[in-house]
């Protein structure tokens, strides 16, 4: 009989507080673990537009100071999501690997 104990999944959004939100299911899928992956796929995606504004931004030597400590916190953000995103996907692909009892 298999006793599989269903990994957490790190979702790409916060709880009031910014604690983390976690999604326990038995199984692939579900509207929850779509929904996730839509933003999270969103999130990389931003994170790759923004990208290309700092270098535009950056090679620009008009850029203010302003502009740039804007562009950081933005950057800050993108790189955060991706950690998240990073994070939740290699625990997946984690739980994957492990043998089952």
């Amino acid at each position: 009989m298999d006793h599989h104990i269903p990994t957490p999944r790190l979702l790409p959004w916060t709880a009031p507080g910014g604690k983390p939100c976690y999604l326990i299911s038995d199984h692939d899928g579900g509207p929850v673990a779509e929904r996730a992956d839509e933003i999270e796929g969103l999130q990389l995606d931003m994170g790759d537009e923004l990208l290309g504004h700092a270098a535009a931004l950056l090679g620009d030597p008009r850029a203010g100071a302003r502009e740039v400590r804007y562009l950081a916190a933005q950057l800050t953000t993108a790189l955060g999501d991706a950690l998240r995103v990073a994070r939740s996907r290699g625990a997946r692909l984690g739980a994957k690997d492990a043998p089952s009892a």
